[in-house]
């Protein structure tokens, strides 16, 4: 037991350093790497295109019938805030986490002008850093679990979504899918795939009904789970 917690904070501690390293290298490239050379206004453009094609394709799923500028949302592992700071543009209040503090400095300056927007860096795996003070409408997460090498990491934050949401809110998010790509419990870039079935499972195990996924055995394999 001893070992699997010391492995465990290894893993961690790991995944913060590796996040804060590649921070101070190129933030914006290992948050998003079609381009090593984005400007500001290319690199929150693309949060936006983000925003307008996993959102606002879904607000029936996401809304489900409230006010967009009402709710109250959570985004896991929020980088130098690229999608955060449009999340924020089109809801009403925006709580976002990231283990990489150099990340999170970042996310704090695009959002300096959101006084509704929040950044907090959190400890890889749980989001007792987020007030808890009233319910979650919506948790969001993209291109972030795919990074995750730990399968109990991913599986404690989707416990801790679920204890932060409302009964019937949409956790939306990404595992990686693809089984057939080699996996290291030390890489922090190639996280640890995902069946249908594990995500099934999974979310039965963490309080969630999962009712639609998308991209199966590819890299890009998305989960609504709705907390029960």
């Amino acid at each position: 037991m001893m070992d699997e917690k010391r492995n465990l904070e290894v893993t961690l501690d790991k995944m913060r350093r590796d996040w804060d390293e590649r921070a101070r290298e190129n933030a914006r490239f290992y948050v998003n790497t079609e381009r090593t050379d984005w400007s500001d206004e290319q690199f929150f453009a693309s949060g936006e295109q983000t925003v307008r094609e996993e959102i606002l394709t879904d607000m029936i799923n996401i809304c489900q019938g409230k006010d967009p500028s009402q709710m109250r949302i959570l985004e896991i592992g929020c980088g130098a805030g690229r999608i955060t700071r449009a999340l924020a543009r089109l809801f009403g209040e925006v709580h976002a986490v990231d283990v990489s503090g150099e990340m999170v400095a970042l996310a704090r300056q695009a959002l300096s002008a959101l006084p509704h927007a929040h950044a907090y860096q959190n400890n890889g795996m749980d989001l007792s850093v987020i007030p808890s003070d009233k319910p979650f409408d919506f948790a969001f997460s993209t291109i972030v679990f795919q990074h995750i090498p730990s399968r109990e990491v991913i599986e404690t934050y989707v416990r801790e979504v679920c204890r932060l949401l409302r009964p019937g809110g949409l956790f939306k998010f990404q595992v990686q899918g693809d089984a057939t790509m080699q996996t290291d419990p030390d890489d922090t870039w190639l996280g640890v795939p995902f069946s249908e079935a594990d995500a099934h499972d999974m979310a039965k195990r963490c309080g969630f009904e999962m009712r639609f996924s998308h991209g199966a055995g590819g890299q890009y394999f998305w989960l609504w789970y709705f907390k029960k």
